[in-house]
Parts: C-alpha cells; structure tokens; sequence
C-alpha cells in the first residue's frame, strides 16, 4: 500500500473515532463590571468536535456590533476552541448572551452573561 492509501486510512480511523462532542460555553467581561463604563464581552466556546460552529453575542435578543472572533485553535485530542468578544458599555436593564449552534445540540443553546460572575 502506498502513503496515499496509508494515509487515507488513518484519516479515517480519526475521523471514525471523533463524535459529536458538545462545546463548553463561558460568557464573562473582560473587566470588573461598572454600569455606563465601556468593557469588552467575551464568550468562549471549548471542547467541541466538530470544528464547524456559529457563535452569535446578543444584546437584548439582537446580534451585537463589531463583534471579533479569534482564529479557531484545537487541542492535542483534536477538540476545538474559539473566542468570541465585542466592546459593550454595560446599563441597567440590559441582557447580553452568547447563542451557540452546533451538531451536537439539538437547537441552538443560550448562555447568558451574569454581570456578578
């Protein structure tokens, strides 16, 4: 067998060995938070197989501005991770969540950023 072949099949066995596996997902500020102050939201989504992903930061319900996403890395079992993160200027009242879509949720999960954590 030739190295095309040998590496065909070992494509395949990790590709057979990888399953949907569901990303961990944590919605925190970059800075202590003060009501009018600007901070920058960050959601950071890890330990998720596959690599395809939509990661949406939400304002009251509505996709967030000059939101920046960070290259996609992975770890030594072929897990990924990615940042996402846009400038916000917190105010009373406001609600800020990270949507997450992914294979390995049924429909579009929500995680919500608590301005204490």
């Amino acid at each position: 067998m030739g190295l095309a072949g040998k590496v065909g099949i070992l494509l395949l066995l990790v590709a057979l060995g990888q399953a949907d596996e569901a990303p961990k997902v944590e919605v925190y500020s970059r800075n202590h938070v003060t009501n009018g102050e600007e901070n920058v939201l960050n959601c950071f989504v890890s330990g998720f197989h596959p690599p395809k992903i939509d990661i949406t930061l939400l304002k009251n319900g509505k996709p967030m501005s000059s939101v920046k996403y960070s290259d996609m890395s992975f770890n030594d079992k072929w897990y990924f991770q990615r940042l996402v993160y846009a400038p916000f200027t917190p105010q009373k009242g406001d609600v800020y969540d990270c949507r997450v879509t992914h294979s390995a949720f049924r429909e579009p999960q929500t995680f919500r950023w608590d301005p204490d954590f």
